[in-house]
């Protein structure tokens, strides 16, 4: 404030000046030393004591900034699938889900055959059976496609124009089923739903269902459409993305192409 003289020649303890006509009622401190302060308030010349909660808060971020450095170090499948060039040559995670068309209720089992080895993680359960020794009643499991080149296609109803692309998936499955497995695996939506929209649709094309996202999270799926190819045997080829339904029958064509080769060089 302009004019105040508080803080002058006294840190910020104010200057008492005498009064001659009033009798000072101040008591000198024994010894003649300076005032203290009052008890509870920092020394004016005494540097203030750091913030417990500032202290806390700066210990907490920096444990948070390790542990996910520590994080990225140690995760080699970190990504969105069809972004990964380390994609391709991996074996293509198990699972079994429901079929849309069936009856079998519950989630997606991502259980693998091989949790020790496996470089696709198990869930913390140990009492389910692994995903492709399942009873296979109203179920699909990904085991029983290995048998020939494999083309899986995400997609869901909400946040994607993901129709068209399956009615372009549906055609290619009528046309290359007799070289090619197909799956289309809904991610997230109501059995009804996904039922209405094959009736709708006239897809002929195997429909799996992921009811909670289990298997999506599992292929690190970023959106729709996406892609999986995989070779025979289950070992990933490609993992096309962001693409046109007119594309989809070059990608399996491709698929067949590189299959033969491969089958041809391992002879």
């Amino acid at each position: 404030m302009a004019g105040d003289e508080r803080g002058r020649g006294g840190g910020w303890w104010p200057e008492e000046k005498p009064d001659p006509e009033r009798p000072s009622r101040e008591r000198k401190p024994e010894g003649g030393g300076a005032r203290k302060p009052p008890r509870g308030l920092a020394s004016p010349d005494a540097p203030k004591r750091a913030s417990r909660y500032s202290m806390f808060v700066g210990l907490a971020f920096a444990a948070i900034l390790l542990i996910a450095l520590v994080n990225l170090l140690r995760n080699d499948d970190a990504g969105t699938l069809g972004v990964n060039a380390d994609d391709e040559g991996r074996p293509v995670a198990e699972f079994a889900v429901p079929d849309a068309r069936g009856s079998l209720e519950g989630d997606a089992n991502i259980f693998q055959d091989d949790c020790a080895s496996s470089e696709n993680p198990c869930p913390a359960d140990d009492v389910r059976d692994p995903a492709c020794q399942i009873d296979p009643e109203g179920a699909i499991r990904i085991c029983d496609l290995f048998d020939k080149p494999l083309a899986i296609s995400f997609w869901f109803t909400r946040g994607g124009d993901c129709i068209p692309p399956q009615d372009a998936f549906d055609d290619a499955a009528a046309k290359y089923g007799d070289e090619v497995n197909f799956l289309s695996l809904n991610v997230r939506d109501k059995r009804e739903t996904v039922q209405d929209i094959i009736d709708e649709r006239g897809w002929k094309v195997p429909v799996g269902l992921d009811p909670d996202g289990a298997v999506s999270n599992l292929f690190r799926v970023g959106g729709c459409p996406t892609l999986l190819l995989a070779y025979p045997g289950g070992i990933v080829y490609d993992s096309p993305i962001a693409y046109t339904p007119d594309e989809v029958d070059g990608f399996i064509e491709d698929l067949i192409d590189a299959s033969r080769k491969r089958a041809e060089t391992s002879r």
